[in-house]
């Protein structure tokens, strides 16, 4: 079928072709511009809401149509073809002229198109401000280009030039009653919505482009029964499918209107505008029916699947966030961290009480400052169109090289192979004798970097309600998650009762320090792992030997550090020409590596290396594959996970590849999907929004023949769970 985007054009060629359509002028014979017009299909007038206007005034002009029976024109979204009507001004200098302000619509069918237009009269108003400069006495005199599509079964351009003078008067005098057609206009435009409609939309299917966008409209019963009819246009062209019917649903809590996204939907996030045309009983004559327009601004928001977690407010997800960031400390990927900086307090214990305090807060800003930097690329690239979600820098292999590098780096600092002054890791024989502020605020940022692969429970509900919400809300939400993950620490370092019960410093600590060398060398062997799964093996060669020249580096600076000035020099400038070329060799090999691997790295991820212990219980997930499972009424349970995310990792190895689970799926006749998001995947993505939901792990469970009501698992997961999920999903 063809696409109706392209109807106003089409349908213009098309007349001209057939020599019935040609653009009609009202004023070509010569006669002198007056404030009306006509044409055989319209007549057209120039009305003022005033008589005369003073300096500085503002004023309402219209256009008014009036149009002879059958015939209609176009209001700003036309719909499925048409133009909508213009007017450009010619004022005097100084005046200013607002864009025409759209009385509510009305919709006309035609075949398999619909338009929304005006038919039998409509007033066009705009706002014009008359400029302080003009003097009584003289004449504030406008001039209007009119264009317009007029159609019935036929369409016809029609133009009209329109003049009006209306007399300047001194700001004492009186302006006199305007034309009644702008108060009459006035009371037809849309007014503000009383109730709170929210809008929310699904994932846009990538075989049909098209999605379902619902408005939820808050009334009362009472309300609810007067409703005869309710309708959405919306400002922007294609944002729903205007052909297609608008299903409503009645519940408790009010009208759900449910419609077919178009041809250029609205992104999660975007703002959505229309007018909600209601037409409802009249409380005196139930036979007469009366139409009300009222404006709609929301926030699309990803509409959850049924079943899944139902939509949070705003300060429910702050709260969430928080908690969540709490927790997160607790995870794998952070603990070690958190664990060094909580070393690196018992080193101060020769400073002040306002240093100590100073430590955490500068730990705290170096956290907040890195959520703030995640955050605002999220809002830049979701602004973009990119589809992303927690952890999106990790499914970058050249990230991911870097992380690895850095952990190792630190790893490295910690053995004691190399120092540098308040390190990155925040530990230190000089942090003992000075603030070293420098090195808590990095230590935050390093924090930040290695919690992004963890997911903590009630993390998910807060993130995926973020990258649904404008820019600030999201900013909000991150730097919440931000204060919880740096807040044990913050508590910790202003509360001296805290700090007396930590042991005191000694030769321990270095042998501590020492100890937490090796989980980030673990850190570091994992995230190569990662590596490997997105770039293919080459990569491995180019990460170890990266990490065999930053150790080199790292071990020619300590060495040269105690030496003569020249030799410490030329120490220092060889080693940070190692880290140089690692750090350029590294970008070049691991893009070629990532692109030749291609499609191979896909399917070498971690969904596919998951268990080599058991014999494979999965399929790896597709749209087209959970469509035809749920068409034959299987029960089948989802897996997203990611090589990258440990918690994921975790929840496969404690849970999913247990024995007892294995053997309950294989029952009952469960198809176990996994899909991988170690690398981005736009399907997945779009999946997980389903759910409100920005990153993984995600687990879903479809019972047997109830593909419109899954459940949703926790993030974290043991086989009781998943067997009690799955065996008695209502219970979730």
């Amino acid at each position: 079928m063809m696409s109706f985007s392209n109807w106003k054009s089409v349908s213009l060629a098309l007349l001209m072709m057939a020599g019935g359509c040609i653009v009609q002028s009202a004023f070509a014979d010569g006669s002198a511009v007056s404030n009306r017009a006509a044409t055989e299909q319209v007549t057209a007038e120039l009305v003022a809401s005033v008589q005369a206007v003073q300096p500085g005034a503002e004023i309402h002009l219209g256009v008014h149509q009036h149009i002879i029976p059958h015939w209609h024109t176009y209001w700003v979204n036309p719909g499925d073809s048409g133009t909508a009507t213009s007017i450009a001004w010619t004022l005097p200098e100084g005046a200013t002229a607002s864009e025409i302000i759209w009385p509510a619509p009305g919709r006309f069918p035609m075949g398999p198109i619909t338009n929304y237009a005006y038919e039998n009269e409509v007033t066009l108003l705009t706002k014009i401000t008359v400029p302080a400069s003009v003097n009584p006495g003289e004449e504030f005199t406008v001039q209007a280009l009119v264009d317009w599509l007029v159609c019935k079964e036929e369409c016809i351009p029609q133009q009209v030039e329109l003049a009006l003078s209306l007399p300047v008067v001194a700001a004492t005098e009186t302006v006199g009653a305007g034309d009644a057609r702008i108060d009459q206009a006035l009371a037809r435009l849309p007014v503000p919505s009383p109730w709170d409609i929210r809008a929310s939309q699904t994932a846009i299917n990538p075989d049909t482009a098209q999605g379902e966008l619902t408005l939820h409209i808050p009334l009362s019963a009472q309300q609810r029964a007067q409703v005869k009819d309710i309708w959405f246009y919306p400002y922007d062209w294609g944002r729903i499918q205007q052909s297609d019917a608008q299903q409503r649903k009645e519940g408790a809590d009010g009208i759900a209107l449910t419609i077919k996204t178009g041809e250029a939907p609205a992104r999660i996030g975007d703002a959505l505008t229309g007018v909600l045309v209601v037409s409802e009983q009249s409380g005196d004559d139930a036979s007469q029916i009366i139409s009300r327009g009222f404006e709609v601004s929301s926030v699309v928001q990803a509409q959850a699947a049924e079943g899944a977690t139902a939509p949070i407010s705003f300060v429910s997800a702050l709260l969430l966030a928080l908690v969540g960031g709490i927790i997160l400390n607790l995870m794998p990927c952070v603990f070690p961290v958190l664990s060094i900086k909580a070393l690196s307090l018992v080193s101060h214990a020769n400073q002040s009480a306002a240093q100590v305090r100073m430590q955490g807060v500068v730990y705290t800003l170096g956290v907040l400052a890195s959520f703030a930097l995640l955050a605002l690329l999220l809002i830049v690239l979701k602004a973009g169109g990119a589809q992303i979600g927690w952890g999106f820098q990790f499914q970058s292999p050249l990230f991911v090289l870097a992380v690895a590098y850095l952990m190792f780096a630190v790893g490295l600092s910690l053995s004691g192979v190399f120092y540098i002054g308040g390190s990155i890791a925040g530990v230190g024989s000089s942090l003992t004798e000075k603030p070293g502020y420098s090195g808590s605020f990095f230590t935050g940022v390093l924090a930040t970097i290695v919690a992004t692969p963890c997911t903590a429970p009630f993390m998910a509900a807060a993130l995926g309600y973020a990258l649904a919400q404008p820019a600030a809300a999201l900013l909000a939400i991150f730097l919440s998650l931000g204060l919880g993950l740096a807040l044990p620490y913050l508590v910790l370092s202003c509360w001296p009762g805290l700090q007396r019960r930590l042991p005191r410093p000694g030769m321990w600590m270095e042998r501590a320090k020492q100890i937490l060398a090796f989980p980030m060398y673990a850190a570091a062997i994992w995230l190569v792992w990662v590596l490997v799964q997105q770039a293919g093996v080459n990569a491995l060669v180019i990460a170890l030997g990266g990490m065999l020249l930053i150790a080199f580096a790292a071990w020619l600076y300590n060495t040269t550090l105690l030496s003569s000035t020249r030799v410490r020099r030329a120490g220092t400038v060889f080693a940070i020409a190692l880290i140089t070329f690692v750090s350029g060799v590294s970008y070049l090999s691991v893009n070629s590596s990532s692109a030749s691997a291609g499609s191979a790295s896909a399917g070498n991820t971690a969904a596919n290396n998951e268990n080599k212990l058991t014999e494979q219980n999965w399929e790896p997930y597709s749209e087209a594959r959970l469509a035809e499972l749920l068409r034959e009424g299987k029960p089948v349970f989802l897996n997203f996970t990611a090589s990258w995310c440990i918690s994921c990792l975790v929840n496969e190895r404690v849970a999913l590849s247990d024995a007892s689970v294995i053997e309950t799926f294989k029952q009952q006749g469960i198809v176990y999907l996994k899909g991988d998001w170690t690398n981005r995947d736009a399907a997945i993505t779009q999946f997980l929004q389903k759910f409100n939901r920005s990153g993984v792990p995600l687990y879903v469970f479809y019972p047997a023949g109830q593909s419109e009501q899954p459940a949703e698992l926790p993030q974290i997961l043991t086989p009781d769970m998943v067997i009690a999920a799955v065996t008695k999903p209502a219970s979730l």
